[in-house]
């Protein structure tokens, strides 16, 4: 990690509540925390994303799968048993109030080296703007296609907090896609931000506590081809004390 990155991302997260990184810089910051050696495994694994079923919108343009970890004080990061995931009507009001069990993301990518890496550098990061050191971490593999008359979807329950504490989203791939652009608002509903995650590694930071988001459909620049936008969302929340 470079120290003028870090600072520079530190200093936009504390100060407006998000960062937008570019490629590069993010992988400046995971460089700090480990290997992308399986990178090319790891965004293949986006080919083999399962359908979500629990669309209230009827919508067919997602897929993913989920996996849970524990991080505790000792630097452990532990994948947990299989479990659903949830968010209350409060944060989702499309989606939330049902326990939601998604395919969960298989073994070979939860335990490979560029997700502990991502999970490593994320959490040495947000832990420089909390004192909080144990963690209930869930990822996501997000993939949203569009179709000619059928754009789909990245955030269809609109601009939301996801009820944790902080939220990384890296995009893993990018094809045929126009706009899927991000903007980043205050609680208020004022926008403080937007950008487009463009190339792999883009990446955006969000203090989930102070901010909002949403993300623009995507809709394929050839409506002749196929068009999907890939991300990876990890959410960190402050573990509850048993």
């Amino acid at each position: 990690m470079t120290t003028g990155t870090a600072a520079a991302v530190h200093d936009a997260v504390e100060r407006t509540g998000f960062a937008f990184v570019q490629s590069d810089e993010m992988a400046d910051l995971l460089a700090s925390a480990g290997k992308l050696s399986d990178w090319n495994e790891f965004a293949a694994s986006w080919n083999d994303l399962a359908l979500d079923a629990y669309m209230a919108d009827g919508g067919r343009y997602r897929r993913r799968r989920h996996a849970v970890y524990a991080v505790d004080a000792g630097s452990r990061i532990v994948r947990q048993p299989h479990q659903p995931h949830f968010q209350s009507r409060d944060y989702n009001s499309l989606n939330g109030g049902i326990e939601r069990w998604f395919e969960p993301v298989v073994g070979a990518v939860g335990d490979g080296e560029t997700l502990r890496a991502i999970l490593s550098c994320s959490r040495q990061f947000f832990e420089t703007l909390t004192t909080n050191r144990r963690w209930h971490v869930e990822i996501h593999q997000f993939r949203i296609e569009g179709r000619a008359g059928q754009s789909g979807q990245p955030t269809p329950e609109g601009i939301h907090r996801d009820g944790v504490d902080y939220v990384l989203v890296l995009l893993i791939n990018r094809v045929n896609v126009r706009s899927a652009t991000t903007t980043v608002h205050a609680l208020d509903g004022r926008t403080l931000g937007s950008f487009t995650l463009s190339k792999p590694l883009d990446a955006a930071l969000l203090d989930d506590q102070r901010v909002a988001h949403g993300v623009t459909a995507v809709e394929p620049k050839d409506e002749r081809e196929p068009a999907y936008r890939d991300v990876l969302v990890v959410t960190w929340a402050a573990a509850v004390a048993e």
